[in-house]
């Protein structure tokens, strides 16, 4: 190889796809840009585990969202989808989705909460 010519395996655009072994999208887990990731294992406790993986381990030690996660370790967010779904599902991640808005309780309730509050 020539100064300044990159393996193919350095290509910003081929690596990922790499990663993930050709996976564009993650499982059914529903993660979302909000979806706060937190590791069960420091990465040095795993065996086999591809740099990129153990990365992510290390940066979701604490809670912290799937975006966070994608910003940190400067991977696309559909390849950290992909790795972190695999990460859920080998039981070394758990993760917790944020309620849908359509879950969150009505202006009646909340209002009915507050008047409580303001009568003690």
């Amino acid at each position: 190889m020539s100064a300044g010519t990159e393996a193919w395996f350095d290509d910003p655009l081929v690596r990922p796809y790499a990663v993930t072994g050709g996976r564009t999208r993650s499982n059914t887990l529903g993660l979302d840009l909000i979806t706060l990731v937190v590791a069960m294992r420091a990465p040095a406790e795993v065996v086999d585990l591809q740099s990129e993986y153990a990365q992510i381990l290390h940066v979701c030690q604490q809670p912290i969202s799937v975006v966070e996660v994608a910003a940190l370790v400067n991977l696309p967010l559909q390849v950290v989808k992909v790795v972190l779904s695999d990460l859920i599902t080998r039981g070394l991640m758990i993760f917790r989705s944020a309620t849908p808005a359509h879950e969150t309780p009505d202006q009646h309730v909340l209002q009915a909460v507050l008047d409580g509050i303001r009568k003690l």
